[in-house]
């Protein structure tokens, strides 16, 4: 290439972009008149979109070298990776805007589909305001709470708590959690939000009404972090604890509660926590069961107090606070704190990072998931602003202003919504306490006071700080933020540097987490910060700008009071910030503000009026700003005089006072059966009374179907009998069952008390076994099924013969297709305690003492998982979108899908696929029913011929969470046996605490892979190296199934 001249102007524009590029002209064509501007062409296209540091690295080695003739041929080749980069990120923006077009038509045509099947005439209430906290989740608004509007209104509420007696469970589980010293800044997972949940708890546990407040995170005991993460259980006492004696109890207060899940002795990053979720799931409902009846003994006199709501906070907490609330059926809120979606388009923009290397760095698809089924499951979605609402949460499919804007208008003229719903959004800002606040009204050049020994008081963080400058009187410019490119650290650096009058007015502070040594630190990290010292040699800024390398979190209201001392201004130059906590705390020291104009700043200056917003990409603007407060005395006592003025509004009194208001208008939710003191699954009673009070309960509580599905009642009932006479033959069906368990609790009497069989008459039996084993096969023949229940049931036939283990069939059928298949395979419905069928939508327990082996079928089960179920309204979605899946041959046109009428049941529709390979994947039929504001779960069963829909919440794994929650299985000595693959449900089944054993050989065949149409892959979810998962041999006889088992130490003790 001749001559290298051009070149050299990219290059410089590398090391110094400079004021030469006007904002107000940068949209102007690169070629201006015909004259083309390579240093304008680098800046707009390669440095505003990519990391320059390897180019830097590379432009350094070239201009070591001393042969003209290499050194040409090395800038010649960073010219064509120039370029190169350049190309590859038009291509990057024209995928973004390909991706953009399609998402938006997907949304207007679901909201089309969802607008036509509420047909009714909306155009006066569809006309109304933009996105607010009213609720849109398809239930009516009677008899909620009005709407907080003062307060002497908030003051009177508060007082009617004084009575209540609520439980509240809040989720955060990655980074360190502790109540005091908390270590904000050691990595990106410890930060703003471990301290606004740890303070949210402590509030909520202050308040009237509040009983108990549990925060769950993860129990750490690793080598390399302080062993306070190891304990179990640790209190947080109230701030102010005044007031709050006529409502402490023995067991009342804020605690964090740590659940151990994940790598034992190990501190894994946030991305590394998605397989174990399920095991802190496990982990976590013991705890609240266990805790309900504490509290039940305490202040429910004697009945469980279930949590009053599940708060789950960021993705992880909001995969697990969705399956806790299907589990326990409690309300749930969710706050993102930041999302996936809104992270992943920012990645993409930058052109760093390829969709599949941003997947595989953060597992931002699993993470996305997770928010999407924390949408499907929340009825309160809490932001710190209203951006995050109208330009984050938006992106999702399972939100849509607009459709949401119609279903609150429906609400509201109590319409139907026919099965749709969407969860309320509502803001509230992060809170803060303040009582221990006193600003400053001093300055540096008041005379200091001194101690008794004649030494000053002032906090040592402050000579810490101070040391750095020539001239410590100088007003201060304080940011405080982790030294993270997304934080804008090195422009506040330039723009310091680049204006001389700020320079001679100010100082400047950067509190950048804490750090040892800069080679250990990350290599994000550790590079912007060398960034940074090089800008501060580049302008000479010694004497003038502070960097500590370290600060314990009970400095930092110190270091604000020192900024404020010095009269200086706090910033926040951040490209985007959520919220923006920092800003608060600055104000309520005296600190005026500049701060960055995108996101939750807005929102604060709205409130607070105590500084200026700046665009944070325009390095001028940044330096006028500062300069204006520093200089301007008025200006800066005025922003000073608001902040303080209005900080009130954003306390933890007010912040809990909004959020438990809130709380009040969800529809209360809990397990609806009635809890006897005598059904403790731990009671070794086996009285004829105690019998009696299970006949009691089943009669009561469930319903005896003498066929167990309506489909099946209708083959082989005879028609004539009118609803009296069924209901007769129901009632003889329980007598005969009744005399049944009274003849087995008689005979018990007199047989040995260690006979197992004495157990017998106990319903349902499952309460009685020291194991129990779930058969979760899918198979795909049921021969092939039938073979390896036999083979299980021969690896443990002499367990078996003894009753210590019980055994759960989970399979996709439907009723009548699990009787035919016992029928057919010539298996007993008594050699199993229970039946998950329908892939999680119903679940049947077998008798012993029915003449007819009748089937029953838990009804309240499906009170437990029909929370958000569409109804007829999804069925007719599901079918119309059934018909969309047509294979053409010539003028023919054949439908793949169709609606399989004969085994739907009230929580399950099904549907048959004549092509499996042809059909979309089941995470694109779960999209469109999300974007119509449809929550259900979708799942392909039977190796991809058959689809199941039942509720959002429901699936074989919840099943057995209930079946936990209702008879007190313990999971811990259940084991789950599962093929190499499976139904798309299949990886809910691998983790938690339960054991489990892969049958190898067993359905293995490629077509059988449906589950791998996920978005993410298995290991994302699934921890296949834990030790609570074994597989077999090849060959899987009864033999390899024993050595399993006795690998996971089951048959120990039998």
């Amino acid at each position: 290439m001749a001559g290298n001249d051009w070149i050299n102007s990219y290059l410089e524009a590398i090391l110094d972009v400079g004021p030469g590029i006007d904002d107000a002209k940068s949209s102007l064509l690169l070629r201006e008149r015909g004259r083309f501007s390579p240093t304008r062409y680098f800046v707009e296209e390669v440095v505003s979109g990519f990391d320059e540091t390897d180019l830097h690295r590379s432009w350094v080695k070239a201009q070591a070298t001393r042969s003209p003739k290499e050194r040409n041929t090395r800038l010649e080749n960073m010219c064509w990776r120039i370029w190169n980069l350049a190309r590859q990120k038009k291509q990057l923006e024209g995928e973004e805007a390909q991706r953009i077009t399609k998402r938006r038509l997907e949304r207007e045509r679901g909201r089309r589909d969802a607008v036509a099947d509420m047909s009714e005439d909306l155009s006066e209430g569809e006309k109304g305001d933009t996105v607010t906290d009213i609720s849109a989740h398809g239930e009516s608004n009677r008899g909620r709470l009005p709407r907080i509007s003062s307060v002497d209104t908030i003051e009177a509420w508060a007082s009617q708590q004084k009575g209540k007696k609520m439980y509240i469970v809040l989720i955060s589980l990655h980074g360190l959690i502790r109540g005091e010293n908390m270590e904000l800044g050691r990595d990106s997972d410890t930060g703003g939000q471990v301290k606004y949940v740890v303070e949210l708890a402590r509030a909520l546990g202050s308040m009237p009404g509040v009983y108990r407040v549990d925060l769950l995170t993860r129990q750490i005991s690793a080598p390399d972090v302080d062993c306070s993460y190891g304990e179990p259980t640790e209190m947080l006492p109230p701030r102010n604890s005044e007031g709050l004696m006529d409502e402490m109890g023995e067991s009342s207060g804020a605690y964090i509660i740590r659940i151990p899940f994940g790598p034992k002795d190990k501190y894994i990053p946030k991305e590394l926590l998605w397989p174990y979720i399920p095991e802190f799931v496990d982990g976590a409902l013991g705890h609240i069961i266990q805790m309900s009846k504490v509290l039940g003994d305490q202040i429910g006199n004697g009945h469980p107090v279930w949590p009053i709501a599940i708060h789950g906070h960021y993705a992880d907490a909001g995969d697990s606070g969705a399956l806790l609330s299907g589990a326990l059926n409690v309300p749930m809120l969710f706050t993102g704190h930041s999302l996936g979606r809104d992270k992943m388009e920012q990645l993409l923009r930058q052109g760093r990072l390829s969709r599949d290397e941003i997947n595989s760095t953060y597992k931002i698809m699993r993470r996305i998931e997770a928010e999407e089924l924390a949408l499907d499951a929340s009825e309160i979605v809490i932001t710190s602003t209203r951006q995050e609402i109208e330009e984050q949460w938006r992106l999702y499919d399972g939100f849509d202003p607009i459709l949401e804007r119609k279903l609150r208008a429906r609400i509201r003229r109590n319409v139907s919504c026919y099965g749709r719903s969407m969860p309320r959004m509502v803001v509230i800002p992060p809170g803060m306490e303040f009582n221990h606040i006193i600003p400053h009204e001093g300055d540096i050049d008041a005379e200091t006071e001194v101690n008794e020994d004649g030494k000053s008081p002032d906090p040592p963080i402050w000579s810490e700080i101070m040391r750095f400058f020539s001239n410590p009187r100088k007003p201060m410019i304080l940011a405080l933020a982790r030294p993270d490119p997304k934080k804008n650290l090195t422009t506040l650096v330039k723009a310091f540097g680049e204006c001389r009058p700020l320079r001679e007015l100010s100082n400047l502070t950067l509190i950048m987490g804490n750090r040892d040594n800069i080679d250990e630190m990350s290599s994000t990290n550790s590079s912007l910060l060398l960034s940074i010292l090089k800008l501060i040699d580049k302008y000479d800024l010694y004497g003038q700008v502070a960097y500590p390398k370290h600060h314990r979190q009970s400095d930092v209201p110190e270091i604000y009071r020192l900024a404020a001392k010095t009269k200086g201004v706090f910033i926040n130059p951040a490209f985007i910030e959520p919220f923006g906590l920092t800003l608060i705390e600055a104000a309520a020291h005296g600190l005026p503000i500049v701060a960055t104009k995108n996101g939750g700043p807005v929102d604060i200056h709205r409130v607070l009026d105590n500084g200026l917003l700046v665009d944070p990409h325009d390095q001028q603007s940044i330096a006028d700003a500062l300069l204006k407060l520093v200089a301007d005395k008025h200006l800066w006592a005025k922003c000073r005089a608001n902040g303080l003025k209005n900080i009130h509004l954003f306390s933890w009194p007010e912040h809990c006072k909004t959020y438990l208001s809130k709380i009040a208008g969800c529809n209360p939710r809990q397990p609806r059966w009635l809890r006897n003191d005598d059904d403790d699954e731990n009671s070794e009673s086996d009285s004829p009374s105690d019998s009696l009070r299970d006949i009691q309960d089943i009669s009561l509580n469930l319903k005896f179907s003498l066929d167990g599905d309506k489909n099946e009642s209708q083959e082989n009932v005879d028609e004539s009998l009118d609803p009296e006479d069924r209901k007769s033959k129901l009632e003889s069906a329980v007598l005969t069952w009744s005399r049944g368990v009274l003849k087995s609790a008689q005979k018990s009497g007199s047989t040995d008390k260690g006979d197992q069989n004495s157990a017998a008459g106990k319903f349902p039996a499952l309460r009685r076994r020291k194991h129990i084993f779930v058969i979760a096969v899918d198979s795909d023949t049921s021969t092939d099924l039938s073979e390896s229940v036999r083979k299980i049931f021969e690896a443990v036939e002499k367990e078996r013969a003894e009753g210590s283990i019980g055994f759960i069939l989970a399979t996709s059928f439907n009723i009548t297709e699990l009787r035919s298949f016992l029928r057919s395979e010539g298996l007993n419905p008594t050699d199993f305690d229970a039946f998950i069928c329908n892939s999680g939508g119903d679940l049947y327990y077998s008798s012993l003492h029915s003449e007819d082996n009748l089937l029953v079928v838990d009804l309240y089960y499906h009170s437990q998982i029909e929370y958000r179920w569409g109804g007829e309204g999804l069925r007719k979605t599901l079918v119309r979108w059934a018909s969309s899946i047509t294979d053409k041959k010539g003028e023919k046109e054949d439908h793949l899908v169709v609606e399989d009428e004969e085994t739907s049941a009230d929580y399950c529709y099904s549907f048959k696929v004549r092509k499996p390979g042809v059909v979309p994947p089941v995470k694109e039929v779960r999209k469109i029913m999300r974007i119509q504001a449809l929550r259900c779960h979708v799942i392909y069963c039977q190796n991809g011929s058959k689809i199941n829909v039942i509720p959002v919440l429901a699936s074989r794994s919840q099943a057995l969470r209930y079946l936990y929650l209702r008879w007190g299985m313990d999971l811990s000595k259940v084991v789950v046996f599962v093929g190499e693959s499976g139904d798309t449900d299949y990886e809910g089944l691998l983790g938690g605490i339960h054991k489990s054993v892969v049958l190898e050989g067993v359905c293995s065949s490629a077509n059988n892979q449906v589950h791998a149409n996920r978005s993410y892959p298995l290991t994302d979810v699934i921890s296949l190296d834990s030790p609570n998962v074994v597989r077999t041999t090849e060959e899987c006889s009864s033999a390899d199934l024993r050595s399993s088992l006795d690998e996971l130490g089951v048959l120990k003790g039998l």
